[in-house]
């Protein structure tokens, strides 16, 4: 008899809609919530689940904030919660603009190039 069991990494998406202008890019855009976790499985099966992260990632600039986790776990039961300031913790800058990687992104349609544009070949703006 043998078992197939393994250890990995994953990452939930929460069902959470708050839109709010961004402190970091002063853009209006809206917090997507997700969750990250570390699980065992059991023949594929999610058994147990521990290391739970609760993060909040701004749709504007994609400024990466790690959230309370009080706050997040109610989120993750379906409890309507508002995310305050002091709820989040930045972890990460946003990108906007600018070169990140070897990629260019646009500010105004989002679309990410790693050609050596000047405008957007989508939208015209200037890169």
């Amino acid at each position: 008899m043998f078992f197939m069991m393994g250890i990995t990494d994953g990452r939930k998406n929460l069902d959470y809609n708050q839109t709010e202008i961004c402190s970091v890019c002063g853009r209006y855009g809206r917090f997507q919530v997700f969750m990250t976790y570390t699980v065992l499985s059991l023949f594929f099966i999610p058994c147990f689940k521990w290391n739970r992260h609760y993060y909040v990632q701004t749709s504007c600039c994609h400024t990466l904030y790690e959230l309370d986790r009080e706050i997040g776990r109610r989120i993750e039961r379906g409890e309507d919660v508002r995310i305050l300031p002091e709820h989040l913790q930045k972890v990460e800058n946003g990108r906007s603009g600018y070169h990140y990687g070897g990629y260019k992104r646009c500010t105004n349609c989002g679309y990410e190039t790693t050609e050596d544009f000047v405008f957007c070949p989508k939208c015209g703006m200037r890169l």
